[in-house]
């Protein structure tokens, strides 16, 4: 096991090397512990992009990952990646849109993932909360993106991540807290039912 943790983290830090998007370290560690703590969960991941998430969720306990990407590239990065962790058998990849798979997908995930078009999340918000069963954890990445402010060509992407946890903020099935982790982690507890 520490063999594959010193593996994946050799092969994130090439993808931030090479620039290719990575989930961040302190991310990472919160979702790890997340997984750790549900045991044996069922997570869903919106945007895979290399599988190096995925492969982090199965090391930290998860019993299986469903995970979505769309972009041709990082589905064969990711299959290769499954392989090289011998993990494809505990993770289902999901090819195509997000916006046309959630609506039909199935089953209670015990934590869901954003990582995948910032304008989108609050799109996904519906799927997400019917797929998550209660006490359930919605995490979203980078939703403190523009905390040190706002450049005039990204405006209309800040307007939809600030929507987006009004959202989550406002709705009553859901404890949430933003962690200053990375550029911000959205947590999201679904309450119990009573």
């Amino acid at each position: 096991m520490i063999v594959d943790w010193q593996k994946l983290n050799t092969l994130r830090a090439a993808a931030k090397d090479e620039r290719d998007p990575t989930t961040p370290d302190d991310v990472l560690a919160v979702l790890c512990q997340e997984t750790e703590r549900m045991q044996n969960a069922r997570i869903l991941e919106v945007g895979t992009g290399r599988g190096l998430t995925s492969v982090a969720f199965i090391l930290a306990g998860a019993r299986h990952v469903a995970t979505i990407e769309r972009e041709e590239t990082r589905i064969l990065a990711a299959k290769e990646t499954f392989s090289a962790f011998g993990v494809s058998d505990c993770v289902t990849l999901l090819e195509g849109d997000a916006a046309e798979i959630l609506p039909v997908l199935s089953g209670e995930y015990d934590l869901i993932f954003l990582d995948c078009a910032k304008v989108q999340y609050r799109r996904f918000l519906p799927d997400c909360k019917r797929l998550l069963r209660a006490g359930g954890v919605l995490c979203a990445d980078d939703v403190l993106l523009f905390a040190d402010g706002v450049p005039a060509k990204r405006r209309m992407l800040a307007k939809h991540i600030e929507e987006f946890v009004f959202d989550l903020n406002s709705d009553a099935d859901f404890k949430t807290q933003v962690l200053s982790v990375g550029k911000g982690l959205a947590v999201a507890r679904k309450k119990e039912t009573q």
